[in-house]
């Protein structure tokens, strides 16, 4: 075709691709639209009907193929709408866009009117349906209700489509009868564009209903205005302005330079009106967390307003997800995706939201547009500096007369059936006041106008014009109106029409609206190039290698970042948007820099000239923007003076007779002339080969830009969304399409091919391709999608776990931060939740998971089988090691632990239930075979699931819980650490050596256990009772238990060996080491005893082959892996010096790398400085090296007994005036060091001799003294009495050495817990 040819070249650079009218055809008469739900309860007038296409100009263009079907659904998204004269509606604007398989989009906006039906067929029709409606009215009761739905998305839909109330015998008199009454039915304008100049389209649309509705014919044939938009009108060039002709007026747009923000044409001061300031933030927040929204109101052009004003103020980050900001009725399965999406819903006038079933919620941020309020998820971080930001926003907004305080408080999901507090009939016409009042939706241009129009599309009004005209009589006001229209556009060159001067002024408010977005981003991340790992050669080697490669060190930028902004980064750089930003820093290495990324990048330059890098780009402190103005006034500036006048509308070489006008009917336009593009233009002969290499270039980068991690998954969403297809058949088994699978450097491979290819095969899938392939497909590509996240997550839990071992290997970071590791674990909470809502059949609760577990437990509680719940809890108890000698054996219950949960009367929710119990599970290392168990039970799963769901798929199923399997090799303590307030019941066991005969005391003996919580209290122990349990709020992890006896009775001796202390909820077990005596006489004359404790691991553990667990936490893998001093020294063979000196090093060490961790994560100082490896340990193991230690009358010399005899010979000198004779500070540390010794000695604690050393080395390194107190041991003449030569501590340069390896503990807050410290005051 000649036009089709003449309309490629220029596409790139036009205006609008396409033209397109579409609503009823009288071929096919009238037909119901089964996809949409029809309810045949409601009156015809209400139903929906199918509506078509019925032409588009020009027929195709090469880079924007029409999609018939997908225009005609967005353009009548609920079908055909009938009424009468009786029911006359206003004309509706709304736009919509579509998002291509490579990511581009196009956004479409539509004029809907209503035309007079003149076929006889379709009046007789609608007679028919009417008669046959009233008849069944009469004879059904009106009182009963429709069965119950057979699924979530069937109550969805009916929930949508509410039946009528019941019709009186008067209102059915008043129904349609095509003798009586005039019928009319909806017909929609729309123009198809590559860039979002909303304004100017609406004002051109409606220019063009006017020209339809008037009495007088348009000054040219309509071919001629839609052919001078789509052929002779150009894109604006960036940092330009364009002024073209409608119908009756010309129309200016404007297109931001290349180094401003992207053009954003819908009114943010609507989203803000709507919504109010506080809760638009919120939606903001939850839409960079990439959570499920769900945008909820009865006009499309508000749902297309409020999703692209979200999506508008991410910048620099671009939406990677399923994006459908008007959802057609027919596409309602669209919600079951278990993926984050952005999707608007339409409701019906009045609907309920209460009644409103969808299919998953835990994720689920719900956006009521008409009423104002927002339903947020749980666990929800707040934007950083919220406050001080919705201050700022609220002050530009005040500064153009706009509230900022419309919109009710924000709810979360506990109470999602309360309602807001202001009843939605009472607000709704408020803020449509507010909006007819000032214009700031764009709707009305001004009074005046307003006024004007109305009397110019209506067509009754018109005809009476015309009456008077022709009878003589004049309308003053209308004229007057007229002519005050005509005045004002007429004024001069530089005056501007109301309808301008509005556009002007959201223009600038939506441009000082976005900067304070951008200007937060560009504050937080102003140093995200420091952190950006670039380690790849070339392109096609980061390409083939993207799924293994660390593009950013997450660890260094989150501890470089300000304290109360890390719950929200932490989770945000979790994000696939964030992601994409960094694989496109990379890339732009090696290509052009992503248009956003080259914007961002070019403001963070600035802001460092500006700064000259001064410390507030890191500071908390909010700082505003500072722009605003220079950003409003380039807008006004491009405005005022018009860059470029496109062509005007001129006559048409068209066959006479057609073209022709019939006032308010749209006529059928010549086609030969619209699909051909004009002869002669000075820019329709642009080749645009520059043009459609950038946009090739652009759009090749942006599907490069999409993370391989989840690139499947994205691309699944993204065909998803162009084809509209749903995806579910009945009890049917999916057709054996599965794709095979593929390595990931073959997919890298495939990624680039298609790539480099981009734009040349562009598959387009229709809207009414349904076919069982194409269904099975997109679950596959869902299930697929699915089974990757959560490989990539449980690996990433894995490899941040698991520590400097695994960067050793080449896998990663360093550490992991408890903020990063809790962010992960939300996330899986969150990949499980949507993996369990996937394909349900119907949906019961907000968390589908946890709806699953009741089902399973109800079902096992009524079968009575709770012994077939766990095949581990079968297994007969075996005597592994000591430290499980006398433990009862913890049964391993599915139900068990769902019950521990249902007590916590913290927990609110389902979804808080669901995630605790996840927590819980991936605790006790029992995640995955509990979910192998709760699917073991098939007849439940094939109740509970359709055939396509994720949890029915066998293969991807049994992938899925190995990965979940592979996190038992690393310790959690998700559920201990997140649940700090709750009850939990302890067992306590004592283990005697029993091989001696003082196993039994008769004294009363007493515990307490200490966590890094907080302590049990004091406990008394019944005599010769070895087990008890307690109750106690949450310890945490324990870090000690104090162990004594009062020395009472005849047999007050006690030979404890351990101490063992088991979480009953969660299964932990410590395992408290003693091997001493507790009693006056005996070993060191303790009578209590301060015992560290270990995490052991359970026999059940070691039994079931999921041990394997991590070295114990504050304990580097090297040492690990090296045989402890303190077990040396206990089997008898002496350590050497070197040994020792090691030992002490690496104890310092240990400490040193305790206080540069976060302060949140750095666990207990207690194990470093008293446990195995410890300070004190080691320091034992210096001054016991050399120590004559032999039994002098069969009592045994401690070297406490050397320090006590070194105390005794310093005061002794200190009274005779030897010290006084010394240097200053020495006689000051003499004094300090004899007091410390003294107060030790006089405490009420019967902590026996090396309780008290322990005790002196703890309190000399809190207090700084160790170093001090040094000299002055060695410079003692008790030591050649007590020491050998060779030993230690009369080595002058080992002392010395030892001296310098404790200074470097001076620079830390060493802080001892309460159960060390009891009873000395210094």
């Amino acid at each position: 075709m000649s036009g089709s040819s003449a309309a490629l070249g220029a596409a790139p650079c036009r205006f609008a691709h396409y033209f397109a009218i579409c609503g009823i055809d009288t071929d096919t008469g009238l037909e119901p639209d089964e996809l949409a739900g029809e309810n045949l309860e409601q009156s015809p007038l209400k139903r929906t009907f199918k509506s078509k296409a019925l032409a588009h100009y020009p027929e195709n263009v090469e880079w924007n193929p029409f999609d018939q079907d997908a225009v005609n659904m967005l353009c009548m998204p609920r079908g055909l709408s009938f009424t009468t004269q009786a029911d006359q509606r206003d004309p509706q604007f709304h736009s919509f866009i579509i998002t291509k398989e490579d990511g581009s989009r196009t956004y479409g906006f539509v004029h809907t009117f209503y035309e007079e039906v003149t076929s006889p067929q379709i009046c007789s029709a609608m007679q028919t349906l009417h008669l046959m409606h009233n008849a069944q009215s009469t004879t059904i009761n009106p009182s009963s209700t429709s069965s119950s739905s057979s699924s979530s998305m069937d109550s969805l839909a009916s929930s949508l489509d509410e039946a009528d109330p019941p019709i009186s015998s008067s209102q059915r008199a008043g129904g349609y009868d095509s003798s009586r009454d005039t019928l009319y039915v909806s017909k929609a304008m729309c123009l198809i564009t590559p860039m979002p100049f909303m304004h100017a389209c609406r004002r051109f649309l409606l220019q063009l209903h006017r020209a339809v509705m008037s009495a007088t014919a348009p000054p040219l044939p309509l071919e001629s205005y839609v052919h001078n938009i789509l052929y002779e009108v150009p894109l604006p060039a960036p940092g330009r302005s364009l002024k073209f002709h409608g119908v009756y007026e010309p129309i200016v747009c404007q297109r931001p330079g290349l180094g401003e923000l992207q053009l954003a044409d819908f009114p943010l001061s609507e989203a803000f009106t709507l919504l109010g300031v506080e809760n638009l933030v919120q939606v903001f927040t939850c839409t960079l967390l990439e959570m499920q929204i769900l945008l909820y109101s009865h006009d499309y052009q508000q749902l297309m307003t409020v999703a692209e004003g979200i999506t508008t103020l991410l910048f620099p980050f671009q939406w990677q997800h399923v994006y459908v900001p008007i959802l057609p009725a027919s596409l309602l399965h669209f919600l079951d995706a278990p993926v984050p999406y952005l999707m608007g819903l339409q409701s019906k006038e009045g609907a309920d939201r209460s009644k409103l079933e969808l299919p998953q919620e835990a994720n689920l941020c719900f956006v009521d547009i008409d009423n104002h309020y927002i339903e947020l998820p749980e666990d929800f971080p707040q934007f950083p500096n919220k406050t001080e930001f919705t201050q700022e926003l609220s002050e530009v907004l005040l500064s153009f007369n706009i509230s900022a305080n419309t919109g009710t408080r924000p709810r979360t999901r506990t109470n999602p059936g309360s309602t807001p507090g202001t009843p939605a009939k009472e607000r709704r016409p408020l803020a449509l006041r507010q909006l007819e009042d000032d214009g700031r939706n764009g709707n009305l241009a001004g009074e005046e106008l307003a006024v004007l129009e109305l009397l110019q599309g209506n067509a009754t009004l018109q005809r009476l014009q015309a009456l008077t005209r022709r009878t003589g009589v004049t309308v003053a006001r209308v004229d007057a109106l007229r002519a005050g229209v005509r005045a004002q556009g007429s004024e001069g060159p530089g005056a501007r029409t109301v309808a301008e001067e509005e556009e002007l002024r959201n223009a600038k408010l939506n441009v000082q609206l976005r900067e304070v977005f951008a200007s937060r981003f560009t504050t937080m991340f102003a140093d995200y190039e420091a952190f950006v790992i670039q380690s790849a050669p070339d392109l096609e080697s980061w390409l083939t290698n993207r799924e293994q490669m660390h593009n950013f060190d997450k660890a260094s930028f989150l501890s470089d970042q300000p304290e109360p902004y890390l719950p929200f980064l932490s989770h945000f750089i979790e994000t696939q948007m964030f992601a994409t930003f960094i694989d496109n820093k990379i890339m732009s290495q090696w290509e052009e820099k992503e248009p956003l990324l080259r914007v961002f990048d070019g403001r963070i330059e600035k802001a460092r000239l500006y700064n000259v890098r001064a410390p507030s780009l890191r500071s908390s402190c909010y700082q505003r923007c500072p722009i605003l103005k220079e950003s409003a006034q380039a807008i006004e500036q491009r405005l005022m003076k018009i860059d470029h006048t496109a062509i005007h509308p001129h006559l048409l070489d068209m066959k006479i007779g057609q073209g022709k006008y019939e006032q308010g009917f749209f006529p059928k336009l010549q086609a030969d002339v619209l699909n051909t593009g004009p002869t002669s233009n000075k820019w329709s002969h642009r080749t645009a080969t520059a043009q459609r290499r950038k946009d090739r270039h652009r759009q090749q980068t942006e599907h490069l830009g999409l993370d391989n991690d989840l690139k499947e998954q994205v691309e699944g969403c993204l065909v998803l969304q162009n084809s509209m297809a749903f995806w579910e058949w009945d009890k049917a088994s999916p057709p054996s399409v599965k794709p095979p699978k593929k390595s990931a450097s073959a997919s890298c491979l495939k990624y680039m091919q298609e790539a480099r290819s981009l734009g040349k095969n562009l598959r387009q899938p229709k809207l009414s391709d349904l076919s069982p392939a194409v269904i099975a497909q997109t679950n596959w590509k869902f299930v697929e999608g699915l089974l990757k996240e959560c490989r990539m997550k449980t690996k990433r839990m894995l490899v941040e776990k698991m520590g400097r071992e695994a960067v050793e290997l080449g896998h990663g970071e360093v550490n992991i931060t408890g903020l990063e590791e809790n962010t992960l674990i939300a996330s899986l909470c969150d990949l499980l939740e949507r993996i369990w809502s996937h394909g349900l059949q119907v949906k019961q609760g907000k968390s589908a998971l946890w709806s699953h577990l009741l089902h399973y437990q109800a079902r096992e509680e009524k079968l009575g089988q709770q012994q077939a719940e766990s095949p581990v809890s079968n297994v007969p108890e075996r005597r592994k090691s000591d430290c499980c000698v006398a433990m009862p054996y913890l049964r391993v219950s599915l139900t068990q632990d769902m019950r521990h949960i249902q007590s916590m009367s913290e927990i609110k929710t389902d979804v808080g239930r669901a995630r605790a119990w996840i927590r819980l599970s991936l605790e006790k290392k029992l995640l995955s075979q509990h979910l192998k168990q709760l699917l073991s039970r098939q007849a439940l799963t094939r109740k509970l699931y359709k055939r396509y769901a994720f949890l029915r798929c066998e293969e991807e199923k049994e992938q899925f819980l190995f990965h979940l399997l592979s996190l038992n090799t690393v310790d959690y303590f998700c559920f201990t650490s997140v649940f700090t307030t709750i009850m939990i019941p302890y067992r306590v066991i004592i283990i005697p050596i029993k091989k001696l005969s003082n196993a039994m005391t008769t004294s009363n003996p007493w515990a307490c256990v200490s966590g890094e919580l907080r302590d049990s209290g004091v406990m008394q122990i019944p005599k010769n009772v070895l087990e008890m349990t307690f109750d106690c709020q949450n310890l945490g992890k324990l870090t000690t238990v104090q162990l004594g006896h009062d020395n009472a009775g005849l047999l007050a001796k006690w030979l404890v060996d351990c101490v063992m202390v088991r979480n009953e909820i969660t299964g932990h077990t410590y395992r408290f080491p003693c091997g001493r005596w507790l009693g006056k006489g005996v070993d060191d004359g303790s009578l209590e005893r301060v015992l560290i404790g270990e995490l052991a691991v359970s026999s059940g553990e070691e039994d079931s082959g999921k041990g394997c667990s991590t070295p114990p936490l504050l304990r580097s893998p090297s040492q690990a892996r090296r045989i402890s001093i303190t077990s040396l020294s206990g089997r008898g063979n002496k350590p050497t010096s070197a040994q020792i000196q090691e030992a002490i090093g690496e104890a310092v060490i240990n400490i040193i790398k305790h206080f540069h961790k976060p302060e949140k994560e750095r666990g207990s100082l207690t194990v470093l400085l008293c446990g195995e490896n410890s300070l004190v340990a080691a320091l034992e193991q210096f001054f016991h090296f050399g120590f004559k230690a032999a039994r002098l009358f069969q009592k045994t010399v401690f070297v406490w007994d050397f320090v006590e005899k070194a105390v005794a010979y310093m005061e002794s000198a200190d009274q005779m005036g030897d010290l006084q004779e010394t240097v200053e500070p020495l006689g000051m540390t003499c004094q300090s060091f004899c007091r410390y010794v003294n107060a030790i000695n006089s405490t009420s604690r019967n902590i026996g001799k090396d309780g008290k050393f322990q005790l002196l080395v703890c309190l000399g390194a809190r207090d700084r003294l160790l170093p001090q107190w040094l000299p002055l041991l060695v410079e003692c003449p008790v030591i050649p009495r007590m020491y050998e030569d060779t030993a230690l501590l009369r080595d002058r340069t080992s002392v010395n050495s030892l001296i310098g390896v404790l200074e470097t503990l001076h620079d830390f807050p060493v802080t001892l817990e309460a159960s060390l410290v009891k009873g000395i005051d210094l």
